[in-house]
């Protein structure tokens, strides 16, 4: 799992990272950022710093309040505006809040491919929910079967986090974005956490498991000259060190 995360920034597919509050969305984009090549523009719009990529050609723009007055607000939406004319290769949206995401879906869909967000959300499903709302805040009149065909075409790669009962955080659902069929999303699971138990260390117990959906996005990946090891997306229980050539 960790093998497909790398490969889909490697070749440049724009991820939302979901979750809820202290699920470790931010924790987990600061992660996996440090696979975007060093050889591109990155730009980072957030509320409040807290992203911390290593790559040396990194502008990190942080929104600013009103002052007492009421004015000289600088919010996220003005930022991602203007970030666009710092000829990114890549924008990374610390959390989508609100109507900036109509923007950011733009710059998805423009050629700032690799891009990505964090958004607070139950599951998948909801996160493509609360994008849809974000949108409407954005005062720009947009039917919802319109919203709904941007989103899907705007997002390669959905992961979900989750703070479990035991205070752990994981990843539980790594899915695809597959498209929109007659008004609906079409989300396909790659890769799930299913939780057994609590063991006597008071740990979770459960495993990763590959559903063996082979991602669409698999071409891309090719095309772009990352290949997948062989057989990451058969249908198991999956490990650490697994050898892929091996499963096949």
């Amino acid at each position: 799992m960790a093998d497909f995360l790398i490969l889909a920034i490697r070749a440049r597919l724009n991820v939302l990272i979901s979750g809820g509050t202290g699920a470790g969305k931010t924790t987990m984009l600061n992660n996996v950022s440090r696979f975007i090549s060093p050889n591109e523009r990155v730009i980072t719009i957030e509320q409040t710093a807290e992203l911390q990529l290593q790559q040396p050609d990194v502008v990190s723009l942080e929104m600013r309040p009103a002052n007492v007055e009421g004015k000289g607000e600088i919010n996220q939406r003005d930022l991602l505006k203007n970030s666009l004319r710092m000829r990114p290769d890549r924008i990374i949206v610390g959390e989508a809040r609100g109507g900036e995401v109509l923007e950011m879906l733009q710059a998805m869909n423009t050629g700032h491919e690799g891009s990505m967000s964090t958004v607070h959300a139950n599951d998948t499903r909801d996160a493509l929910d609360r994008l849809e709302m974000m949108i409407a805040l954005s005062g720009v009149d947009l039917p919802a079967s319109i919203a709904r065909q941007y989103i899907s075409t705007a997002i390669h790669i959905l992961v979900h986090m989750s703070r479990l009962s035991t205070g752990e955080r994981k990843v539980t659902r790594v899915s695809e974005l597959c498209g929109c069929r007659d008004g609906s999303y079409l989300i396909e699971d790659i890769f799930v956490y299913r939780m057994t138990g609590i063991g006597p260390d008071g740990k979770a117990r459960g495993a990763f498991y590959s559903t063996g959906h082979e991602p669409i996005c698999f071409k891309r990946l090719n095309a772009m000259g990352h290949e997948p090891p062989k057989g990451i997306f058969l249908s198991r229980e999956l490990s650490s060190g697994v050898n892929y050539q091996a499963t096949v």
